[in-house]
Formats: C-alpha cells, sequence, structure tokens
C-alpha cells in the first residue's frame, strides 16, 4: 500500500524527524492519553463516592464518558477529516478532554448535573484519543504501518493494564481528587508530546473535497457494507467483542468456584499481559504472509477454544493459561483489523472508519458486560461457552460477508 508522504519537520524545531523517532513519540503519547481514559472510569467512581457517597452517581459518570465513544465517533471523525490544521484540532481536542474532567472535578458535589454534562463533554472528545490519533499513522510513519500497528495495539494494552491502577493507588493515597487531576494532567501531557509531530496539514483543496465528510457525519458508515473487507472485519470483531467484555464478570465467577476473590484481578492481568506480549510480538514480527481480514477470522476461531476448554479445567494453574492465551491471540487480531481499516478507508472518510471502528467495540463490549451480569446467576460456565460462541459466530459471519461482492463507491462519502 503507497502511503501520504510525510511532511517534514519544520525548520527550528530541534527535532528529530527519522520514523523511528516519530513512532516513539506517537506511542508515547499514546500511551499517556490512553492511561487516562482506562484510569478515567476507576477515578470517577472513586471521586463520586468520596464527594457524595453515592456509588449510583459514580456509575452515572461512568455511563456518561462512555457512551459518547460510539454516539459522538462518526460526528469527531467527520470534523477531523475535514479540519485543515489537524495538529492543532488533535491537540485542543486532547486538552477539552483533560479541562472537561478538572472541570467536572470542581464541580462533582454542588452541581451534579453539570458535572455529569461535563464528564459527557471529555467522553465526545474521546474518539479522538482512541481511532482517532490510530489513523495519523498513515501520515507519520507510512512505510511502517505494519509495525506501527502493533505499537498501538501495545499502547492500548499498557494503558488497560496501568491506567485503571494508577487511578485506584493515587486515590487510595491522595484521594480521588488529586486522581482525576493526574489523569487530566497525563493527557495535557500527551497533547504536548503530540504537538511535536509532523502532522501536515491538508491543502486547501484537499480541505474543500473533504467538506462532503463533515456535513454528513455518518458518511462512513455505508463503506461497511459496501466494502466486504472493512464490514467483515468490523462485524467479526464486533461479535469477538461482545463475548470478551463478559471476561471481568466471568473472571469475578471464577474467583468464586475456587474460592479466592484476589484471583478475578489474577485472571484479567494474565489475559492482559498475553495482549501486551501478543501486541509487541507484532510489532516486532508483522504478519504478512496473509491478508489481514483472514488473520482477524483465524484468530477469532482460535480464540473460541480457550474459553470453551476453561469449564473443564479442575484449577486455577491449569485456567491461567488459557486466559494468557486469549490475550496473545488479541494481538494479532487487533492488528489485523487496523490493517483492514487503514486499507478499506478512504480518504476523505479516513478518520471516521477508525473513529467508528473504536466505537463499535466498545460499544459491542460494553453490552457483553451488560449481558453477562445480567446472566450471572447462570454461572461461569454457561458464560464462557456463549463467549465462545461469540468468537466462533464472528468468524462465521466475517467469513459469509467477504464472499459479498464489493459495490461501488465514491471515495468521499456524500
Amino acid at each position: 500500500m503507497v502511503g501520504r508522504v510525510v511532511a517534514p519537520v519544520r525548520a527550528g524545531s530541534g527535532l528529530d524527524g527519522r520514523p523511528g523517532t516519530i513512532l516513539g513519540r506517537y506511542a508515547t503519547a499514546a500511551v499517556l492519553v490512553r492511561l487516562a481514559d482506562e484510569g478515567a472510569r476507576v477515578a470517577l467512581v472513586l471521586l463520586a463516592i468520596e464527594r457524595t457517597g453515592s456509588a449510583a452517581y459514580g456509575g452515572l459518570l461512568v455511563a456518561a464518558l462512555m457512551v459518547p465513544h460510539v454516539v459522538a465517533g462518526p460526528v469527531v471523525g467527520a470534523v477531523a477529516d475535514a479540519v485543515r490544521r489537524r495538529r492543532l484540532f488533535y491537540t485542543l481536542a486532547l486538552l477539552g478532554y483533560g479541562g472537561a474532567l478538572v472541570a467536572a472535578v470542581a464541580v462533582a458535589a454542588a452541581a451534579r448535573p453539570l458535572s455529569v454534562a461535563l464528564v459527557a463533554a471529555a467522553g465526545c472528545l474521546a474518539p479522538i484519543m482512541l481511532g482517532g490519533l490510530t489513523s495519523l499513522l498513515r501520515d507519520l510513519v507510512p512505510d511502517r504501518l505494519d509495525r506501527s500497528f502493533g505499537l498501538d495495539a501495545t499502547s492500548y494494552n499498557l494503558a488497560g493494564i496501568a491506567g485503571p491502577a494508577i487511578a485506584a493507588v493515587t486515590a487510595g493515597a491522595a484521594g480521588a481528587t488529586v486522581a482525576t487531576v493526574v489523569l487530566a494532567a497525563l493527557v495535557a501531557l500527551g497533547a504536548l508530546v503530540l504537538w511535536t509531530l509532523p502532522i501536515p496539514d491538508r491543502p486547501a483543496r484537499a480541505h474543500h473535497t473533504a467538506a462532503p465528510g463533515r456535513r454528513n457525519p455518518l458518511g462512513a458508515v455505508p463503506l461497511l457494507w459496501r466494502r466486504p473487507r472493512l464490514g467483515a472485519v468490523t462485524l467479526a470483531s464486533s461479535f469477538g467483542q461482545l463475548g470478551v467484555g463478559a471476561m471481568p464478570v466471568v473472571a469475578a465467577l471464577l474467583a468464586g468456584r475456587f474460592q479466592h476473590t484476589s484471583y478475578t484481578g489474577l485472571f484479567l492481568a494474565v489475559a492482559s499481559v498475553g495482549g501486551l506480549v501478543g501486541s509487541l510480538w507484532c510489532a516486532r514480527y508483522p504478519i504478512r504472509a496473509h491478508p489481514p481480514e483472514r488473520v482477524v477470522l483465524a484468530c477469532l476461531l482460535a480464540t473460541a477454544a480457550p474459553f470453551a476448554l476453561v469449564p473443564l479445567v479442575p484449577s486455577v494453574w491449569a485456567t491461567l493459561p488459557l486466559f494468557a492465551l486469549v490475550g496473545l491471540l488479541s494481538g494479532p487480531l487487533f492488528c489485523a483489523v487496523l490493517a483492514v481499516r487503514e486499507q478499506e478507508a478512504p480518504p476523505a472518510a479516513h478518520t471516521q472508519v477508525f473513529t467508528v471502528g473504536a466505537g463499535l467495540k466498545s460499544t459491542a463490549a460494553a453490552a457483553g458486560a451488560a449481558l453477562a451480569g445480567a446472566l450471572a446467576a447462570s454461572g461461569a460456565g454457561l458464560l464462557l461457552l456463549g463467549m465462545a460462541a461469540c468468537q466462533a459466530l464472528g468468524a462465521v459471519a466475517g467469513a459469509a460477508v467477504l464472499r459479498l461482492p464489493r459495490r461501488r463507491d465514491a471515495d468521499a462519502p456524500r
């Protein structure tokens, strides 16, 4: 795939414009802001309890942060595809996220509706921190996309492990207010690092070409059925995330079966470490021998096996390798999903494709968690079989979509 030419670093910046250095700075910014996004879900609950004593209020704040991830994703992606000065836009969006969190802290006890609205405003900007950042890699390191996707996936795994830990430890030591402010400071630091990246401005002509995408914030959605490869990996990975989203509930049920509640965190930590290893492996040894959409389907089918085997194993120590395998397979799966999005996204809807995909992934995972909570009385064994079925169903559905003919569509969605 031919990428765009990366704009040179401005003279006098004193920054190294080599691809490796650029990718390192990108990864630093991505880890910092995604740490905050993951940690905020814990910090907001602890903040609500600290200020008001209400865990229900904390749940409302988390919902206000998470729901806009999918609702605002297409709109924010469309704006990012249309705006000319992208580096300024991304930097201001990240600073806006951090500022909204700090403002919500200031009014958390005195004005609950305003606090919820401020957190929701932060949630509307969150898609820029997820799929929005990933979409920049095409311009930053066009010749290293395979490796950069592995590194980007690693940033998600690091954030998933360390973000909640930073929030919980800081809240325990200095209070939830300080924890939330620390997370906002991480976003601000990430924004400063992002500002050093050579993100090229769009020429005036390209800016006008992208304008239709701005008028139609759902312009990327039809691409999901017009481009079978994109539709296949989106549908397949969403089914997979529906099952993976149930993991916290299932881990808690398994810990109860083994009569030790601390195993809940152990199961999830092992899966996260497995995901980290899988992502790092893909960054070091990108999978190029097979089409990425086939890698997605194969990884989903393979993930069904450990989920189905967990109910059959007799001990914690036999369960841990299966959770590690689930995490390990998630690395190449996610990297392959990113590769298909990159290959199938037209210039006028490039960021939209990434933000819509990230929003659907978050929504599917949240739905899986909610469904598992509602069916928790059925027991871990049945839920695990359901999680395995989600992976297999995702692979089958994706394979069916791949057989559909590609429909004609314009590069710039109208």
